[in-house]
Formats: structure tokens, C-alpha cells, sequence
């Protein structure tokens, strides 16, 4: 979706995650966002010896991607693979 500043794309999209049951989350792309910010990380647990994943908000079922525009390069670039992997 594509609006003016101030439209309710943000609460018409939470709004349909509520009616369909799905999760949902919001990405606010600045120019700092790691891709890992997205995808999220493999984080070691040395008291189990395991690694333990943390999951991004990509892995939602309905993702707000405000203002992918000021992100860097890479950082769009992992949006976009994950996006093409399901």
C-alpha cells in the first residue's frame, strides 16, 4: 500500500492481521537497520552449549515495511531474499 503521510496504512494493516488471526509486525526502516534487525540471530547459550535462534520480525505473516526507501542496500537486499524464500 502506497499513501500520503497520516492515511491509517499502519492501523488498516494491523487491522486486517487481527481479523485473519495473523501475526503481525512492523519494520521502521532507518539507515541504521542491520539486516539482522530483520532476519534476526543465532545467539550461543554457553550454559546449555546450544545455539538458540532469535527470530526476526520477518517471520510474521504480516509485515508493515515502512519507508524501505532509507535503508542501505544490503539491508533492503535481505528483505527481498527473504521475501523470495517464503
Amino acid at each position: 500500500m502506497e499513501d500520503k503521510p497520516g492515511m491509517g496504512k499502519t492501523t488498516l494493516s494491523q487491522a486486517l492481521a487481527r481479523v485473519f488471526g495473523l501475526d503481525y509486525s512492523r519494520i521502521q526502516f532507518t539507515s541504521d537497520l542491520l539486516p539482522a534487525d530483520i532476519l534476526g540471530v543465532t545467539i550461543y547459550d554457553q550454559s546449555t552449549g546450544l545455539f538458540s535462534l532469535h527470530k526476526g520480525p520477518v517471520f510474521s505473516n504480516l509485515i508493515l515495511a515502512d519507508e524501505i526507501n532509507r535503508t542501505t542496500p544490503k539491508t533492503q537486499s535481505a528483505l527481498l531474499e527473504a521475501m523470495e524464500e517464503g
